[in-house]
């Protein structure tokens, strides 16, 4: 029964994602958006790991509650934790910043920024070089650790399309 559920969910995400991202195939109503919310929120309840990363990323970042921010926070921490890249940048920025439920702590925001700059992300990997640069997120200033970091930068960058 595992597999059936499993296949579900997928076809729900997809659904949710197609609702999300396409405006020709219902108008954008409150009736679709919390239908698209809805699917989104199942998935993650299942533990689809994009759909843990969509959906707490849309409760942190657009709810006016400090109830659902953290629960938002919680779904992208366990998205971070299954390997979800976005997501390991989202928690560095959460615990950067800090909200409610997960006080700021920079030791925490450069684990988790170090975690997604090496998978790939290059927004990380500049918030990285940054930090060495100035001496930010508690770190010393150090030039030898913001050229690793920028080298990491570097090579995480989209090839650009020839015109």
């Amino acid at each position: 029964m595992l597999q059936a559920s499993s296949l579900f969910t997928r076809i729900e995400y997809r659904l949710a994602e197609r609702l999300f991202h396409t405006r020709w195939l219902l108008p954008r109503s409150k009736r679709t958006q919390r239908l698209t919310l809805r699917l989104f929120k199942r998935c993650a309840d299942a533990g689809h790991p994009d759909a843990l990363s969509v959906y707490g990323h849309m409760l942190f970042h657009r709810s006016a509650s400090p109830q659902d921010k953290a629960r938002g926070a919680r779904y992208v921490v366990e998205a971070a934790h299954a390997g979800d890249l976005k997501a390991q940048y989202q928690v560095a920025r959460i615990y950067e910043y800090g909200c409610a439920q997960y006080p700021r702590r920079d030791e925490y925001a450069v684990t988790w920024y170090a975690r997604a700059a090496k998978a790939g992300h290059y927004l990380a990997a500049e918030r990285l070089v940054r930090a060495y640069q100035q001496g930010d997120l508690g770190l010393a200033v150090d030039g030898e650790q913001a050229g690793y970091w920028q080298q990491m930068a570097d090579s995480t960058l989209p090839p650009a399309s020839a015109a």
